[in-house]
């Protein structure tokens, strides 16, 4: 399907059951509207033609007359793997055969870096602005430009993968790439799809894996894509009781559909083979999960069964989990599910849904809600850091603070932080640390690893010169440490999604807003001992309760003169002694510094 380049031409094929003609138009034809008929493939509803001496980057669309001789707007190939840089909209022919990859060694070892039992740390980016080159009119990084500085950038903080938010071919910008209408070609913004493959390579060789944004919920009207592709609604639903979104102005598709489900499952498939990509971040579950998302009562039609679950959708994405997983070594899904959905992360076989990883959207709201009160209120919301703990382990969780919580008037994560300059980032560098020591792997959006004090915005670039600054690259030194203590400690990472992996020490200090709590891996992985302090007092001499004697190194502190703190601690360790705390035969006095988190790490005898 599409446009596959090779043999002296390109055959073009496209998917129009219901059309009464389709033409192709194109440069090669000089966009002649009758020069080239498309031809019927048997029943399939499939049309094709070769054209001979037609290769690398030719602009092409389909004008297609519905089945009463209407022309339709013209069309772009849905499986096109190239397009024009909106705003124009045809697509271009692309040969993506023949790359050399060269990264053979993260391929043949990538399974284990993508496992629930390693340290994953994602730092996830809207590559359109995360830099730009503002003297040549503050044009966007190419995929090569980015390869170079990104891929240093995140693998030199520490982090395990990348994330992109969607990277599929978009007609508009302010969408962030969540409305797609390429989803077989990478966005020309940042330049063709081999350079975005050395993007990938680049960050392979770095040691760095790499997501993707995948985006099977939903997609725009706009009139060059899917919408009424051959004059009926082909890849949506007629009724937009179940095929329009009211929230977004967006088309849904018809996932029971056998086709239309057959060219999402190939979309997923073909990110991950052909682009190396190491997952899918599956965008927007919940709206795909139940029919009745975002309406209201008789704007919705229940399943066959009377239900609101979407059962031909919730039966794709199982499809999708169970081909992907089967067909493609060593990757993982994630799905953005913010309900009580059971079994997302359960496999397929377990009636689950079959995702690797699911994103903890309930922890993520009730913390941020926590960290953003002042202080002297926090002891009346203690149950908000401790509430998660409840069902941290009923799935694979990723702990995310993404772009959604930085835009649209919610203020940056800075801005979040209640107090004067200091104690906000005094705050945010304990809740990094809270975060860092929670079960969970860890998902940080751009910008907010050095306290980016404006809310994200996407027409320009990160605040590089706030970065500079000695107290946010303090906060960006934080992260760095704590993601190569979260990599370096077993005990941080290996049980992140099994409940004999965590402890509680002391989780009703509510008075004094601190919580304490050990960390454990497998048989002889020295325990991490975790404590937090959300009030702006230091706390001397409060006694902690331990499982064993012995010091315990003071192995990171978020209060540190290094990361722009007080630099109030404890000396380098504490000490257990004979004295029982907390239901622990053992204890220690500690320092706990005001606003911090604080890791120790048990010592061998």
């Amino acid at each position: 399907m599409g446009a596959q380049v090779g043999n002296g031409g390109t055959r073009f094929s496209v998917w129009a059951p219901n059309a009464r003609r389709v033409h192709l138009l194109g440069d090669f034809n000089s966009w002649a509207e009758f020069e080239t008929l498309m031809h019927p493939v048997g029943n399939t509803g499939i049309w094709s033609c070769w054209i001979a001496g037609v290769g690398e980057g030719a602009r092409y669309k389909y004008r297609i007359e519905d089945r009463d001789g209407h022309v339709q707007p013209l069309k772009a190939d849905p499986l096109g793997f190239g397009a024009e840089h909106p705003p124009e909209t045809a697509s271009i022919t692309r040969d993506i055969s023949g790359y050399g990859w060269r990264d053979q060694e993260w391929m043949g070892a990538r399974a284990n870096r993508n496992h629930r039992h390693a340290p994953i740390s994602i730092y996830e980016v809207h590559l359109g602005s995360w830099k730009r080159r503002v003297d040549e009119d503050n044009r966007m990084l190419s995929y090569r430009e980015a390869a170079e500085e990104l891929v240093e950038y995140a693998a030199g903080l520490g982090f395990t993968h990348l994330e992109f938010l969607p990277l599929s071919e978009h007609p508009f910008d302010g969408s962030w790439g969540y409305q797609p209408v390429g989803l077989f070609a990478p966005t020309i913004r940042h330049g063709p799809p081999h350079e975005f493959r050395d993007l990938i390579d680049a960050a392979h060789r770095r040691g760095l894996g790499v997501l993707f944004d995948w985006v099977p919920a939903h997609f725009p009207m706009d009139p060059h894509g899917l919408a009424r592709f051959d004059g009926t609604a082909l890849y949506e639903h007629e009724d937009p009781r179940q095929g329009y979104h009211q929230d977004w102005s967006t088309l849904i598709y018809n996932y029971g559909r056998r086709e239309v489900a057959n060219f999402l499952l190939s979309n997923a498939l073909y990110w991950l083979e052909e682009y190396h990509l190491d997952g899918l971040r599956v965008d927007a579950v919940a709206s795909m999960l139940y029919l009745d998302y975002s309406r209201k009562e008789g704007e919705w039609v229940p399943n066959r069964h009377g239900g609101r679950e979407n059962l031909e959708a919730i039966d794709l994405l199982q499809r999708m989990n169970t081909l992907v997983y089967g067909e493609v070594d060593g990757i993982m899904t994630v799905a953005e599910e913010s309900t009580a959905y059971p079994g997302v992360s359960e496999p397929v076989h377990n009636n689950g849904l079959g995702f690797g990883f699911k994103w903890n959207m309930g922890w993520m709201n009730d913390t941020l809600g926590y960290i953003g009160k002042d202080p002297v209120h926090r002891k009346h919301h203690h149950h908000m850091m401790t509430f998660g703990l409840h069902y941290a382990f009923s799935e694979n969780f990723i702990l995310p603070i993404s772009h959604d919580e930085v835009v649209h008037g919610k203020g940056s994560m800075y801005e979040r932080m209640p107090g004067n300059p200091w104690e906000k980032l005094a705050n945010l560098r304990a809740y990094y640390g809270f975060m860092w020591g929670h079960p969970g792997k860890k998902l940080l959006f751009m910008g907010c690893e050095f306290a980016q004090p404006a809310e994200w915005a996407q027409q320009g670039q990160l605040d590089w010169d706030t970065a500079a600054k000695p107290e946010h690259a303090g906060v960006t030194r934080l992260i760095r440490d704590l993601n190569t203590l979260y990599s370096e400690q077993p005990s941080l990472h290996r049980k992140d999604c099994e409940a004999d992996g965590f402890q509680w020490i002391e989780a009703e200090d509510t008075d004094h807003s601190i919580l304490a709590w050990l960390r454990l891996g497998s048989e002889g992985d020295p325990p991490v001992l975790v404590i937090s302090n959300f009030t702006p007092m230091e706390r001397r001499d409060w006694r902690v309760g331990l499982p064993s004697t012995g010091r315990w190194r003071e192995a990171l502190n978020t209060d540190a003169s290094i990361y722009g703190g007080s630099d109030s601690g404890n000396l380098g360790g504490i000490n257990a002694e004979d004295t029982s705390q907390h239901g622990r035969p053992f204890s220690a006095t500690v320092t706990l510094p005001p606003l911090s988190t604080l890791f120790f790490v048990r010592e061998d005898q």
